[in-house]
């Protein structure tokens, strides 16, 4: 199949640090490349892909040292994939809702899955309008806000196995880990909280967007004086090995909708059992007593983490490659582009409205 994968420009493919989004994009690509698919990537210049790159901007928006309009961009960057559309049997989009009003009108087949939370009420508007688009959830609780969508399928998001070391037991210097965004959804004070009433080191590695600066100033700094908790930046993909991998436990204490959670995912890769409070796909990416505990209260955080030496590492990494794999997740959108191409298709496939191919191109290609 000759496939078209359109990344969000915030962050590189694949992120140098933190970003969900564009690294299940990458992994996704790059698989989709080993079994053979004919796949281009639209994404920042300064990301790595063995597909065919195109980029309209020559770094991502959040390393750019020039302020940058995202929706100038990512518009701009909509419009090179329309000038190529008629050279892909499927395009294949990870940017929100921002291209839905002119792909309806475009007769190329097409699919975007939906990564972030869709529980705010503007959203249902958008879907009021745009039933025909088809979208792909990546857990089923994220579809319960939006009952009226075009849903062509569940696909839960998967990770290499090869990139996660699996180690057998945790570092001797006992620590819990805390890995994701210091924000209040994500819940970092819920694990400071767990880790000072069990008396155990938790090693917190974080980014700090620029909404929660003043979150983080008021209700984590504070904590980061205590001798049991420290926080060590941001991680690249090799530290975050060594963090999760050496970690008795990864605390996941969210405090809201989770739309899938891959740091749950990319831990049991480790071997390294989870915490996890109930809610949003937490059930579906879990399992509680064999890739860790589900809890629904600091009070029983506390008390499962005292008997989480009882979790069987292997068996998390087991559970891991069963479930979450690159080639699963792979798999599981040819499905997709195989249904969304068969003639028993269902999609609305309106007129195509042609743009005009300009001269010259400021993307480039390699």
């Amino acid at each position: 199949m000759k496939i078209a994968q359109v990344a969000p420009l915030i962050e590189t493919v694949p992120p140098k640090t933190y970003g969900g989004t564009e690294r299940v994009v990458h992994y996704l690509t790059e698989e989709l490349v080993a079994q053979g698919h004919d796949v281009t990537l639209f994404a920042s210049g300064d990301s790595l892909t063995n597909a065919r790159h195109v980029a309209v901007i020559p770094e991502s928006l959040r390393c750019s040292v020039l302020h940058r309009d995202p929706v100038l961009w990512h518009q701009r960057q909509l419009m090179e994939v329309l000038r190529m559309a008629n050279q892909f049997d499927i395009i294949h989009f990870h940017t929100d809702f921002s291209h839905f009003s002119v792909m309806r009108h475009w007769d190329t087949p097409h699919v975007t899955t939906l990564h972030g939370r869709l529980d705010l009420p503007d959203f249902q508007i958008v879907f009021d309008e745009f039933t025909d688009m088809p979208v792909v959830s990546i857990s089923e609780s994220q579809r319960k806000p939006i009952q009226n969508a075009n849903w062509v399928g569940t696909v839960y998001n998967g990770t290499p196995g090869e990139n996660y070391v699996y180690q057998p037991s945790p570092d001797p210097n006992q620590y819990f880990a805390f890995l994701g965004r210091f924000s209040p959804e994500k819940g970092p004070e819920r694990a400071i909280e767990i880790a000072k009433r069990l008396g155990v080191r938790l090693k917190m590695a974080a980014k700090i967007d620029a909404v929660d600066e003043a979150y983080f100033a008021e209700r984590i700094q504070p904590h980061l004086d205590h001798p049991l908790i420290e926080y060590i930046g941001e991680v690249n993909d090799s530290q975050k090995n060594r963090l999760l991998g050496g970690a008795r436990a990864l605390l996941f204490p969210i405090d809201w909708p989770e739309p899938f959670g891959l740091v749950m995912t990319e831990s049991m890769a480790c071997g390294t059992p989870v915490i996890a409070f109930r809610n949003g796909s937490v059930d579906e990416v879990m399992k509680d007593g064999v890739t860790g505990f589900i809890v629904e209260s600091i009070d029983e955080a506390v008390e499962t983490a005292r008997k989480i030496d009882t979790i069987s590492r292997r068996g998390c990494r087991i559970y891991f490659q069963n479930h979450f794999s690159a080639e699963a997740m792979a798999n599981g959108y040819v499905r997709v582009y195989e249904q969304l191409l068969s003639p028993q298709a269902t999609i609305r496939i309106p007129s195509r409205r042609s743009i005009s191919k300009s001269s010259e191109s400021s993307a480039t290609a390699s």
